[in-house]
């Protein structure tokens, strides 16, 4: 299987989702939508879709954006699995046709979310994952809301057994947090998880947390 990967910006990488690629054999092409003249990949070649996070807003007028999410709605008529990550899963419910736009609170640091739908079996209850957004989706009709946290209800959503986007970030591993603090450290300012980047990289990532980035990325491709 093909996996292609949308990455948007050098610091947030596919992490843990590499993993999965490998441990079921997989072949992994990463693409970078807003350098390179904006070279996005066909749905025709692509067997999974993977749009990762980034400094960016659905709502800003670059053209790759738009370009993208053309991409997505093409997977989308063909039935392809896709997994989306903080502007990736909103990218996905644009495309749907729902808002994006401010969340009630800016989260930049870890804290927990509580699964509210059992749709995915072997998720746990409650996770504790990186968050690094100020922006947020509407659940589309017909999905499932996945995750929530006490700050943000609609921080994940299933779609027809074959999409799952999350506002928050469970696939980084320890390098990719690091470089996302060392980075873009002055995004902390204004979370209302009060979190200093020590803090952050001194918080422990939970194996839950790749286990269940395998059982998600399991079911969308489940025939």
């Amino acid at each position: 299987m093909r996996i292609n990967i949308l990455q948007h910006t050098p610091d947030e990488g596919a992490g843990s989702i590499l993993d999965w690629a490998k441990s079921r054999g997989h072949e992994v092409y990463t693409y970078y939508p807003g350098f390179f003249n904006g070279v996005l990949p066909t749905a025709d070649e692509t067997d999974m879709l993977v749009l990762l996070g980034g400094p960016i807003s659905p709502n800003d007028s670059d053209k790759f954006i738009g370009n993208e999410r053309k991409l997505i709605q093409q997977m989308l008529d063909q039935n392809k699995p896709m997994f989306g990550a903080c502007f990736g899963a909103q990218q996905i419910t644009k495309t749907l046709g729902y808002p994006v736009g401010k969340s009630p609170v800016k989260e930049v640091g870890w804290a927990p979310v509580t699964l509210q739908s059992s749709v995915i079996s072997g998720l746990p209850k409650k996770l504790n994952v990186l968050h690094w957004h100020e922006e947020m989706f509407e659940i589309p009709d017909g999905a499932n809301l996945l995750f929530s946290s006490k700050g943000l209800k609609n921080q994940g959503f299933e779609f027809h057994h074959k999409v799952v986007g999350l506002q928050f970030h469970l696939e980084p591993k320890l390098d990719n947090v690091r470089e996302m603090v060392v980075n873009d450290f002055p995004y902390l300012k204004g979370s209302v998880l009060n979190e200093s980047a020590e803090e952050i990289l001194k918080t422990e990532i939970s194996e839950e947390n790749e286990k269940a980035m395998f059982e998600i990325l399991d079911y969308i491709n489940e025939k």
